[in-house]
C-alpha cells in the first residue's frame, strides 16, 4: 500500500496538538465525563448479570481469529450465497473504488437515506456523493446531529456525546426542525418529524453492516432507535458497504456476539432493533441489494501477527467509555472516524504508513492502563498492539536523538560496573534541584520537566548503601 492513505482523515492536527486543545475546552470535558461515567456504570451491570461473560468474550475471540484465519474462504461463500438469493456482489480495494461503485448504483437519485456507518464515514462517502450531487441523509439521530451541525463525531456508538441537550436544540433551530424543548424525547421528536418524509421519499439507501452469516448470505445491522429498520425496508434500492472482516461463518456463531455487542455498547440485555435481510424478496423490502465488500487495508493489517488482533472489533466502544485518555481529550482529537482506543490501534494499521505524522500520533494516545483490554468483548489486547506499533514507528525514523539515547541506556543497563557508574554519575543531578525536586532540566531534558518535576536523587544508591550496611 505504500504511502496511500486509504482512510478519511477529519481535519485535526496530530494527537498531541488537538489533545491540548480539547483539554482547554471545560465544557467538552464536562460532557464526555458525565455520558461516559453514566455509560460505564451501566454496562459493568449488565456484564456483571452473565455468570459466563468470559467464556462468551473467549468464544467471541476464537470465532473471530477463526475467520480472519479464512477470510478468503467465507468472503466467497459469502458471495455465492448472496448471488444465490438475488444478491449483486462487488469488490472494492479502496475508498475510491468504494465511492465510485456506490455513485454508480445510485444512478440519478439525487438524495438517499443512510443507516449509521462508521465504515461509509472511514472512506468518506458523504462527501464523495455531495461530489456527484448526491445528499446523503443520516438517519441515526446522533448522526443527524453531527450533520446538521456540520460538525464531525467524536464516539463510535454516540457520535454527538460532546453535545448536551441545549447545544442539540440550538442545532436543530438553526437547521429548521422545531424542538418544543431541549428534553430527549422533545428533540428525538423534531428529529422524528424531519425523518420521516425522507423514508417515504428516498428510492436509495445506504448500510453499514455489524455483520453477515457466510453460510446463508445474510446481512444483520444492530441499533436502537428504528431508523435503521426503515432504511432497510422502505427504498427501492438497498446498497450495503462492509468491511470484510464482519463475517461469522454460521448463525451459531452469531449468537455469541448478540450477546456480547448488546451488553458491551448500548449496556442493553437484547438489542432493541436487529435487522436481517438475505438477498432479494419479491414483493417484501427493497426490489435490489447490492453488497460493496470493503478492503481498504484491511489485508495489510490481516498480515501483521499481532495487529491483525484489531480486526476482531465489533464496535461497540466499550473501550472508549474506560479509557482515561479518550474522556479527557474526545474523539476529535485522533482526527479518525475511529477514535478512543480501537482508533489507535486500527487506524494506523489502514493508513499502513508509519512516516504519516498524524497516523504515528495515535500509538501514543494512550497511558497503557489495560482497561480497554479488560472490557473487550472480543479480548483484544490493545497495550500489546499499542506498543507493537510504537516500536513500528521508532523504527520508521531511524537515527534519531530518542533512538542513541535509548541504545546508550541500554548499554549501560547491560553491564552492573557500568550501571553503579551511571547511578554515581546521576546522584550529582542533585544539584539542579531545590526543595528535593527537580523542576527544570537543562537540554533534551526541559519537555520532559516542562509538565511535571522529579524527585532530586539520593546522595547514595541503594547497592551503596546495602553494601554498606548489610556487607
Amino acid at each position: 500500500m505504500g504511502t496511500r492513505n486509504p482512510v478519511t482523515w477529519l481535519g485535526s492536527p496530530a494527537f498531541p496538538e488537538a489533545a491540548r486543545t480539547a483539554l482547554a475546552d471545560t465544557q467538552l470535558r464536562r460532557n464526555l465525563r458525565n455520558a461516559t461515567t453514566t455509560i460505564r456504570g451501566r454496562r459493568a451491570a449488565a456484564v456483571a448479570e452473565l455468570p459466563d461473560w468470559e467464556r462468551l468474550r473467549r468464544a467471541g475471540e476464537a470465532i473471530k481469529d477463526r475467520v480472519l484465519a479464512e477470510l478468503d474462504t467465507h468472503l466467497e461463500r459469502l458471495e455465492a450465497a448472496v448471488t444465490a438469493r438475488g444478491g449483486v456482489v462487488h469488490w472494492a480495494r479502496d475508498a475510491a473504488e468504494a465511492n465510485e461503485i456506490v455513485l454508480r448504483l445510485v444512478g440519478d437519485e439525487r438524495e438517499v437515506v443512510k443507516v449509521k456507518s462508521m465504515a461509509t464515514a472511514e472512506i468518506g462517502l458523504n462527501e464523495a456523493l455531495a461530489a456527484g450531487g448526491v445528499r446523503a441523509v443520516e438517519t441515526d439521530l446522533a448522526e443527524l446531529i453531527v450533520q446538521l451541525g456540520d460538525d464531525r463525531p467524536s464516539h463510535i456508538l454516540v457520535p454527538a456525546i460532546h453535545r448536551n441537550r441545549a447545544e442539540i436544540r440550538e442545532i436543530f433551530r438553526r437547521s429548521g426542525l422545531a424542538a418544543t424543548g431541549d428534553a430527549p424525547r422533545e428533540l428525538a421528536e423534531a428529529a422524528r418529524a424531519h425523518l420521516r418524509e425522507k423514508f417515504l421519499s428516498c428510492k436509495v439507501a445506504i448500510s453499514g453492516a455489524n455483520f453477515a452469516v457466510a453460510d446463508t448470505g445474510s446481512v444483520v445491522v444492530l441499533e436502537s432507535e428504528g431508523n435503521g429498520r426503515m432504511c432497510l425496508t422502505l427504498p427501492e434500492k438497498l446498497i450495503t458497504v462492509m468491511g470484510i472482516e464482519k463475517l461469522v461463518p454460521t448463525w451459531q456463531d452469531l449468537e455469541v456476539f448478540l450477546q456480547l455487542l448488546p451488553r458491551s455498547s448500548t449496556a442493553e440485555r437484547m438489542n432493541p432493533y436487529t435487522s436481517v435481510w438475505t438477498g432479494v424478496t419479491p414483493g417484501d423490502g427493497p426490489a435490489e441489494f447490492h453488497l460493496v465488500l470493503l478492503d481498504n487495508g484491511r489485508t495489510a493489517t490481516l498480515a501483521d501477527p499481532t495487529g491483525r488482533q484489531a480486526l476482531r472489533c465489533i464496535r461497540c466502544s466499550a473501550c472508549l467509555n474506560v479509557c482515561p485518555v479518550y474522556e479527557r481529550t474526545g474523539g476529535k482529537s485522533y482526527g479518525s472516524v475511529y477514535p478512543g482506543p480501537i482508533g489507535a490501534i486500527l487506524t494506523p494499521q489502514l493508513v499502513d504508513d508509519p512516516h504519516d505524522a498524524q497516523a504515528a500520533s495515535l500509538p501514543y494516545a494512550s497511558s497503557l492502563c489495560g482497561a480497554c483490554f479488560e472490557v473487550c468483548p472480543v479480548r483484544i489486547d490493545i497495550p500489546e498492539v499499542l506498543t507493537h506499533l510504537r516500536a513500528r514507528v521508532v523504527s520508521a525514523r531511524g537515527r534519531t536523538a530518542e533512538s542513541v539515547a535509548m541504545a546508550a541506556a541500554a548499554w549501560v543497563f547491560g553491564d552492573p560496573a557500568r550501571y553503579e557508574r551511571a547511578q554515581r554519575l546521576g546522584s550529582l543531578a542533585r544539584f539542579l534541584g531545590r526543595d528535593g525536586r527537580i523542576s527544570r532540566l537543562p537540554g533534551p531534558g526541559a519537555a520532559w520537566t516542562a509538565s511535571r518535576d522529579a524527585p532530586v536523587p539520593p546522595r547514595e544508591s541503594f547497592r551503596e548503601w546495602w553494601r554498606r550496611n548489610r556487607g
